[in-house]
């Protein structure tokens, strides 16, 4: 389990710093999209401010979760922002769902193997 857990780790924070980092430098072009898929992207990038919030929030847990730092925090403050990619990627633009599953299923794993780390926030 300590290798899968260090796999996805790594693997998990290295995904976010890339897709984090596109949103400043758009190295990698969007994938066609839906149309309400497009108009709700171009709202929020239309926003300005959204998207960047995202883009420094994954830059900034993909870092932590790399070092292997505060990493019970990091997934959690990272878990809205993928369940939301995922809802999107579900109700607006379903053959790009893919990427979304993938990556928070990997985070639901590394809260699962850390879930004594959780264990005081869980208490009634």
């Amino acid at each position: 389990m300590k290798k899968a857990k260090l796999v996805v780790r790594v693997l998990l924070g290295v995904v976010l710093i890339i897709f984090g980092m596109n949103k400043f430098l758009q190295f990698m072009p969007l994938p066609p999209m839906s149309l309400a898929a497009t108009d709700l992207m171009t709202a929020l990038v239309d926003s300005g401010y959204i998207m960047v919030i995202v883009a420094i929030v994954e830059v900034v847990t993909g870092i932590l979760i790399l070092l292997n730092k505060y990493l019970a925090l990091a997934l959690v403050i990272l878990f809205p922002i993928l369940l939301n990619a995922f809802l999107f990627h579900l109700f607006l633009d379903l053959p790009g769902i893919g990427g979304a599953s993938f990556a928070i299923l990997m985070n639901v794993f590394l809260i699962f193997v850390n879930k004594k780390k959780y264990s005081e926030l869980l208490k009634a």
